[in-house]
């Protein structure tokens, strides 16, 4: 069965951009990694003896560059909907974070004095629908949000994926309120037709 021209365009994009190349080279899973290395090059996320919880982690680029950079002296519990080949220091569960049970799961991970950072790279099968997907989009957001707020310490940090749309404005407005800063964050290796970008929410204060 041949191939669509869609297909064939993003296979060729795929495979000629320079952070797929950069990705094999440094034998990172994806290329998704420089987009959580560039903002912790700018925003010093990472420290030695952290927490992490990393949402939407397969195929874990983003476990592997923490593990390197605090070289293994971390903890990061990880979950995605697809599976993970496991890693050091990374507890990896397997399931769908908007199911209750899935969520009950990842809270018996979570040590009883809290995490330092949340992650979240999470995003649903896109359908194409703006008016099936939008929602999907939000409900991710939404409860990676409330999370955060479950389970970080003081003046913890959260790092989530977004898309503008709808409720984005109101997802902003209301994230200031428990954060002593928050700002957006477009990374190089966020594709500029993707209309994905980063909210960077730091010193958790609620």
């Amino acid at each position: 069965m041949s191939r669509s021209k869609s297909s064939n365009r993003w296979l060729q994009e795929h495979f000629s951009d320079p952070f797929v190349k950069m990705a094999q080279i440094e034998q990172y899973r994806s290329r998704a990694v420089y987009k959580l290395k560039e903002i912790d090059k700018k925003n010093h996320l990472l420290k030695p003896d952290m927490t992490i919880i990393d949402l939407g982690s397969a195929p874990g680029s983003w476990a592997q560059y923490i593990s390197r950079s605090l070289r293994e002296q971390c903890r990061i519990i990880a979950l995605d909907i697809l599976p993970m080949q496991p890693m050091p220091n990374v507890e990896f569960i397997q399931g769908d974070f908007s199911e209750d049970n899935v969520l009950q799961q990842l809270m018996v991970h979570i040590p009883m004095d809290g995490v330092d950072l949340l992650l979240s790279d999470m995003a649903p099968n896109m359908s194409g629908i703006a008016a099936v997907d939008a929602p999907r989009v939000m409900l991710l957001t939404e409860l990676a949000v409330e999370l955060a707020s479950t389970v970080l310490k003081p003046g913890g940090n959260l790092l989530l994926k977004v898309f503008h749309g709808a409720g984005f404005d109101e997802l902003l407005k209301s994230t200031r309120k428990i954060y002593r800063n928050v700002k957006i964050c477009k990374p190089a290796a966020s594709r500029p037709r993707s209309r994905e970008i980063y909210f960077l929410a730091k010193g958790y204060n609620l």
